[in-house]
């Protein structure tokens, strides 16, 4: 069953309306504040990237829907911070003690963010299975677009590729797969592909047909044709 956030090419929603080029990076002051709060937060090494998105993934539908894109961060972070223990809901209403953090020793300081932003988090690694499609492949995608290692779990697949048709464009290497790392089933890296998909095979009425959707997709998410 997919879920609220699952919502790419779902019909109903409006047309995207992209920001202007002179818009501001952030359109509140808070939003810059929300986003540095996730990064520093994310420092701690208490969870990765991938339990952190699907931190966001798993808020209530309700809450999902009505949220504004930097609330549903916080609200996942909070959510994360008392499932792990760095807080407690208590802390979190401002009512905890003055006691230094255990996890003090890992803040993130003002002089290392540019240097900690620079270096990211890349996700490529050595070994993994072997791959096993190559450029102009034709392929088809795995369907239903589900995590098949944890019901209900996070996954890069969206919902309206699933079983759709496409050719491998190019091979990115061996990357951490989502679907473990989210759920702490470990990296499980796997052979990660661009693969290029027409816009008819994605859906039934195109507005323009001749366009083509290029997706990141990870080898178990792939069937050859």
């Amino acid at each position: 069953m997919t879920r609220v956030h699952d919502m790419g090419g779902r019909f109903g929603d409006g047309p995207v309306k992209p920001e202007t080029a002179d818009a501001p990076v952030f359109a509140q002051d808070w939003h810059g504040r929300a986003l540095a709060v996730t990064l520093a937060c994310g420092a701690l090494g208490q969870w990765n990237i991938d339990v952190s998105r699907h931190a966001r993934e798993r808020l209530s539908p309700g809450d999902y829907s009505r949220f504004s894109y930097y609330e549903k961060w916080i609200a996942a972070l909070a959510d994360l911070l008392v499932e792990t223990g760095v807080l407690s809901e208590t802390d979190l209403q401002g009512k905890g003690t003055a006691e230094l953090h255990a996890l003090a020793g890992r803040a993130l300081q003002a002089q290392d963010v540019a240097a900690a932003l620079a270096r990211g988090g890349p996700a490529a690694r050595d070994g993994g299975p072997a791959p096993r499609f190559s450029p102009g492949q034709a392929v088809r995608t795995r369907r239903p677009a589900e995590n098949v290692l944890k019901p209900g779990g996070h996954t890069r697949l969206p919902r309206y590729a699933a079983g759709a048709c496409g050719q491998i464009l190019r091979l990115h290497g061996s990357h951490v797969l989502p679907d473990s790392n989210a759920h702490g089933l470990g990296e499980a890296p796997q052979p990660l592909y661009a693969v290029r998909f027409a816009a008819s095979q994605l859906w039934a009425h195109p507005e323009h047909p001749d366009d083509e959707v290029v997706l990141d997709l990870w080898q178990s998410y792939l069937e050859p044709l």
